[in-house]
């Protein structure tokens, strides 16, 4: 995948656009869960945590009133990318992709490189994805395991035909986890692999071509 592309994909991979702030409050079936993915609970008080690192880090830039109003629905992102870490790890396991340390440092010496430099892309991700600099390294993670996933799967995502490929693979994924997620912050939809009502742009743009538009403006 061309360098360009990829930290394309970096970037947005991050860029989660959702609802109002969590409260610590769980469902009927899962007191205190946000959600459960494979039977294991995604606590709300672990939603919070990465809600607050955001936070800690908006408050420090010379924008943060300006950060922080157009970041309202923060709270439901991070749901959304705890939840979607989890299905793209079962994808790739069961693909058998694995991914090593050294892979993430030079994905993240590429993406400094073509963003200026170190605090340059932590600038970035904070501004544009919501993204603490503490949150950076899983960001990129999940870049390196989406594009192996790829390989793996003999998908060109800059295909219409091999973006198809890793959505349904990410699809047949999120269904065997069986994914509830508490009431307070909607339904899981496998099909599209987000939040339902819910435009995860990311997503959107690698593997469903024909949406690009509507996400670009969520």
């Amino acid at each position: 995948m061309h360098r360009r592309r990829r930290t394309a994909l970096v970037v947005s991979a991050a860029m989660l656009v959702a609802a109002p702030l969590l409260s610590a409050c769980g469902n009927q079936a899962h007191p205190g869960a946000a959600a459960v993915v494979g039977g294991d609970r995604i606590e709300v008080s672990t939603v919070q945590a990465q809600v607050a690192e955001v936070r800690t880090a908006q408050r420090e830039s010379d924008q943060s009133v300006q950060l922080i109003n157009k970041s309202g629905q923060l709270g439901r992102a991070k749901l959304h990318g705890l939840i979607f870490d989890r299905i793209l790890d079962k994808a790739a396991a069961d693909a058998d992709v694995t991914v090593s340390r050294k892979e993430i440092q030079e994905m993240r010496q590429s993406a400094a490189t073509q963003s200026g430099g170190e605090a340059q892309l932590r600038t970035m991700m904070l501004q544009q994805s919501w993204v603490a600099p503490d949150q950076i390294e899983a960001v990129l993670r999940e870049q390196v395991q989406l594009t192996k996933l790829a390989q793996a799967l003999g998908a060109d995502l800059q295909q219409p035909a091999g973006q198809k490929a890793v959505g349904d693979a990410l699809t047949a994924a999120s269904k065997s986890l069986h994914i509830d997620v508490n009431p307070r912050f909607g339904t899981w939809d496998d099909k599209q692999t987000q939040l339902a009502n819910y435009k995860a742009p990311w997503i959107t743009q690698v593997t469903k071509p024909a949406q690009q538009e509507a996400a670009a403006g969520a």
